[in-house]
């Protein structure tokens, strides 16, 4: 299937655009910003020291597909459905797996989510006693 990115990405290409995409400082760019053009600019002319020649929109478009099919084959896998799978899955899981991960980590940690007052309210209260 063609899109408008043009001509189909070969397995290295994509292999390339993950390795690039699983760098720490890409994806804490990536979850930071919904504008992403000048991070996927970076990927672009990173791919072109590969020897690849895409633009940022191919390489956002990918990303933004691969990321699709990732999130469609674990929820099947999460419901229990074996039936559906993807070429990079374990590559994709290596980097969106952990995501997931530290997101629900995040919000089990009430500590994090208390008002500052209250700390303070404690140590306030431990001073006078």
């Amino acid at each position: 299937v063609a899109n408008e990115g043009g001509k189909h990405w070969t397995v290295n290409e994509v292999r390339a655009l993950i390795r690039i995409w699983s760098d720490k400082n890409i994806q804490q760019q990536l979850e930071g910003t919904v504008r992403n053009k000048r991070i996927f600019e970076q990927v672009a002319s990173r791919l072109q020291k590969f020897g690849i020649d895409r633009d940022w929109k191919q390489c956002r478009t990918k990303y933004k597909n691969l990321k699709h099919e990732y999130k469609s084959v674990k929820s099947a896998q999460d419901s229990g459905s074996t039936s559906k799978s993807m070429k990079f899955f374990n590559e994709l899981d290596a980097i969106l797996g952990h995501c997931a991960m530290e997101q629900a980590s995040k919000s089990d940690n009430d500590e994090s989510e208390r008002p500052p007052e209250w700390t303070e309210a404690k140590s306030e209260k431990d001073s006078i006693g």
